[in-house]
C-alpha cells in the first residue's frame, strides 16, 4: 500500500455499484444549480464549478434539480429539458467536464408533487399522493394514469440524462418530494394499491427503479430517502429500515438522508453536530444485501469519513457544502495533506446565495463560482512589493494570495495574534470550525514566503518609507458606541464570547444582529439566561437567510427572551432604560453586554491612500464585512496586483 493513503486505506478503496466502478467512497452530493437560461440549459460557468469538484478527486459529482415533468416544477428547482434537444450541447458540456477526469458525472431527478408550486403558478393542475392544500395552492390525488405517466417521465429524463453523458441518475425520494410523499404514511394514506400499507407505498419508488433499469441499461441508479423524517408526527428510524429493507436491491445505491421538511433537517447548520445523519445509515446498513448505503449530512473531516467506511456504517459518504468549501478533499487526503483541508464552517452562505442571488460562492473558498476564470491565472507577470496591514481573515488572505502569486509580502498585525476580531468566538462549540480554519491560516502563513510581524503597526510614513508597490489596508473596525448615557458600562461583545465566565447568570444583550443572537444561542448553552433587546422590528441577521433560519431556530427551541422595537435609551448598573410602542421599558440583569455592531476604521485606513501606487482598503474598515467578503475581497485585490 502506498504510504501517503495508509491513514485512509477504506475510504479509497475502489467501489463497485451498478456495473460501475468508482475510484473512491466519496461522492460529491447534490447541489443546486444556478447558472442556467431562460430555457433552463447550462451555462458554461456550471461545469467549471461541478468539474473543480471532479479535478479534486470525488469519485461522482452530481448535480441537483433535474425535474422531470412541467406539472412537478418547483420553486428552487432546476428543469432538466429532457423534451427539448437544443440543450444536449450544453448538458454534453457540463457532462465531459466531469468525466473527463475520471469522474461520474450524475444528475438528481425530482418531482415536486404537491409541492409544485412553479408548475401551479404558470396555471397547471399539480398532484400528489392525496389531495393537499400548499402555500395557496390545490393539489389533486394522482389517478392511476397520471402515476403511469410519472414513471413514465423518469424513465424520458433517465434516458435524455444518459443521452447527454451522465451515468448515473439520484432519484430524489426524501425531503418532502414526491416520491417521498409517496413512501411516508403522513402523506399517503391511499386505499389503493399505491398507498396504506407499506409494501404499496414503497410502489412508486420501486417501479421508477425498474422502469429505468429497463429501459435505459447501463444506467447507475442511486435513491435517496429520508431515513428519519425528523418531525414529531413523522416516521422515525424503525420505519425508515423497513422501508429500506423493502427498497433493497432496487436502486443500486440507497442514499440515507433525513427530513420531510425544516430546512435545518435537510442542510444541517453549525448549530448540529458533524455528521448527523450516520446513525440513520447505520442503522439501515445491516439490513441491506444488494444495495450500497450512502450517508450525508455534516461531513467534512477525513479522519472521520474514514472512520464510517472502515466500521461499516456506510459504503459512501457523500458532502455538497463540504466539497464545494474544499474541493481538493479527496485528493489532499489521498496524499497526506489534512493540514491543508478547509473544513465547511456550515454558515449556509452558499445556499443563501444561490437562493437569494442565484451564485454559487462560500465563506472560506473565494474561487468559487469563478473556477473557470481562476483555473488559468499564472504567476504575475511583474513581482511587487506588497505591505498588507492587518491580520484578519481579509488580511490573511491577501497575502496568501499575493505570495502565491510571486510577489514579495510583509503582513504587519498589532495585536500578538493573528485572525482579527473573530478570534473572541475560539471557545464556542459551534464556531470550531471557524477557529480551525483560523489556525490554518496561520500554519500557512508560517510556511508561505509572507514576512510576518506580530504586535507591530505602521504609520503612513512608515509605510512610504519602505517603498512598497501596493498596500492592503485591513484594519478593521472598533465597537460602536452610540450616544447612550452609561453604555460604557457595557461589556463589549467581543470581551463577553472571550470570557463568558465573567458575566452574570442574566445577562442582557443590546444590539439582535448575528452577532448578539450567536451570543444568545452561547451563552444559553453554558447555563446563562441571556435575553435579547434589539431595536429594529426584528432580529437583523444580514443576508444569510439560511443561516437565519437556524439561529432563529435555535432561539426558539431555547426560549430566549427577546425584545424587538426596543430602544436602549440609558444603561445603569444592572438594568437598561428602553422605549417601546408600549412605552417606557426597564429590563434588568446581572450583566450587560454591548453588541450594537462595529465602526469601520475608514479614516485610520485612508490615510494609507497616497502611501503606494496601489492602494487597497479590504475588509471591516471598508464598512461591516462577512467572512465571505472579506476572503473574496483579499483574494481578489491581491490576484488583481501587476496584472498592469
Amino acid at each position: 500500500m502506498n504510504m501517503s493513503i495508509q491513514k485512509f486505506p477504506h475510504l479509497f478503496s475502489a467501489l463497485q455499484a451498478g456495473g460501475y466502478l468508482f475510484r473512491n467512497r466519496i461522492f460529491a452530493a447534490p447541489m443546486g444549480v444556478s447558472f442556467m437560461d431562460k430555457d433552463g440549459f447550462l451555462m458554461p460557468e456550471v461545469g467549471a464549478f461541478y468539474e473543480r469538484k471532479a479535478i479534486g478527486g470525488a469519485a461522482s459529482v452530481c448535480i441537483s434539480g433535474g425535474g422531470v415533468s412541467q406539472r412537478g416544477r418547483a420553486y428552487g428547482g432546476g428543469m432538466l429539458p429532457f423534451a427539448n434537444y437544443r440543450g444536449r450541447p450544453f448538458y454534453t458540456y457540463v457532462t465531459n467536464s466531469i468525466t473527463r477526469h475520471g469522474c461520474m458525472a450524475t444528475i438528481e431527478l425530482q418531482h415536486g408533487g404537491i409541492h409544485s408550486t412553479l408548475a401551479a403558478d404558470l396555471g397547471m393542475q399539480i398532484y400528489g399522493p392525496m389531495e393537499a392544500d400548499y402555500k395557496g395552492h390545490h393539489a389533486l390525488p394522482m389517478t392511476e394514469e397520471i402515476i403511469q405517466e410519472t414513471i413514465d417521465d423518469f424513465v424520458k429524463g433517465a434516458k435524455y440524462a444518459k443521452s447527454v453523458g451522465f451515468g448515473m441518475v439520484t432519484l430524489h425520494g426524501g425531503h418532502g418530494w414526491l416520491i417521498h410523499q409517496f413512501m411516508s404514511p403522513i402523506s399517503n394514506q391511499r386505499k389503493d394499491r399505491w398507498g396504506g400499507s407499506l409494501e404499496n407505498r414503497l410502489r412508486l419508488p420501486r417501479e421508477i427503479c425498474k422502469a429505468i433499469k429497463k429501459e435505459v441499461p447501463g444506467m447507475v441508479v442511486e435513491l435517496r430517502i429520508s431515513g428519519s423524517e425528523g418531525i414529531p408526527e413523522g416516521y422515525d428510524i424503525r420505519e425508515g429500515i423497513r422501508m429500506a429493507e423493502g427498497l433493497d436491491g432496487y436502486p443500486d445505491i440507497l442514499h440515507v438522508s433525513a427530513g420531510a421538511s425544516g430546512f435545518t433537517i435537510t442542510h444541517p447548520s453549525m448549530f448540529q453536530p458533524d455528521g448527523m445523519n450516520v446513525n440513520l445509515a447505520a442503522s439501515i446498513k445491516p439490513h441491506m444485501r444488494q444495495s450500497k448505503v450512502a450517508t450525508v449530512g455534516a461531513l467534512s473531516d477525513p479522519e472521520f469519513l474514514e472512520e464510517i467506511i472502515a466500521s461499516g456504517q456506510a459504503d459512501i459518504v457523500e458532502m455538497a457544502r463540504g466539497l464545494t468549501c474544499e474541493p481538493d478533499l479527496p485528493n489532499k487526503a489521498r496524499t497526506g495533506r489534512t493540514e491543508e483541508i478547509n473544513v465547511c464552517l456550515r454558515c449556509n452562505h452558499c445556499y443563501s446565495e444561490v437562493m437569494g442571488a442565484g451564485q454559487f460562492c462560500c465563506s472560506l473558498n473565494p474561487q468559487v463560482g469563478r473556477e473557470e476564470e481562476y483555473s488559468t491565472q499564472p504567476l504575475a507577470a511583474e513581482p511587487k512589493r506588497v505591505i498588507v496591514l492587518g491580520g484578519g481573515i481579509g488580511g490573511m488572505q491577501a497575502a496568501l494570495t499575493a505570495a502565491k502569486r510571486g510577489h514579495s509580502v510583509k503582513l504587519y498585525e498589532k495585536s500578538d495574534r493573528l485572525g482579527g476580531v473573530l478570534l473572541c468566538e475560539d471557545k464556542v462549540p459551534f464556531k470550531k470550525h471557524l477557529a480551525e480554519y483560523i489556525e490554518k491560516q496561520i500554519l500557512r502563513l508560517s510556511k508561505s514566503s509572507v514576512e510576518v510581524h506580530i504586535g507591530e503597526t505602521l504609520t503612513p510614513q512608515e509605510v512610504e518609507a519602505q517603498g512598497p508597490d501596493a498596500v492592503i489596508v485591513a484594519i478593521g473596525s472598533k465597537a460602536a458606541m452610540p450616544p447612550i448615557p452609561g453604555l460604557e458600562k457595557a461589556v463589549p461583545v467581543t470581551e463577553a464570547y472571550a470570557t463568558p465566565e465573567k458575566l452574570g447568570k442574566k445577562v442582557l444583550i443590546l444590539g439582535g444582529g448575528m452577532a448578539g443572537a450567536e451570543l444568545a444561542i452561547y451563552l444559553h448553552s453554558l447555563g446563562k439566561e441571556p435575553v435579547v433587546a434589539e431595536m429594529g422590528d426584528a432580529l437583523n441577521f444580514g443576508t444569510n437567510s439560511c443561516h437565519a433560519i437556524a439561529a432563529n431556530e435555535q432561539l426558539t427551541n431555547r426560549k430566549i427572551e427577546i425584545h424587538t422595537g426596543t430602544r436602549v435609551v440609558a444603561v445603569g448598573d444592572g438594568y437598561a432604560e428602553c422605549e417601546t410602542a408600549d412605552g417606557a421599558l426597564r429590563l434588568e440583569a446581572d450583566s450587560i453586554v454591548n453588541a450594537l455592531g462595529r465602526l469601520p476604521l475608514q479614516e485610520e485606513a485612508a490615510a494609507y491612500a497616497l502611501c503606494a501606487p496601489v492602494f487597497y482598503p479590504i475588509g471591516d474598515c471598508l464598512m461591516a464585512k462577512t467572512i465571505a467578503e472579506a476572503n473574496r475581497l483579499g483574494y481578489n485585490v491581491a490576484m488583481d496586483i501587476g496584472k498592469g
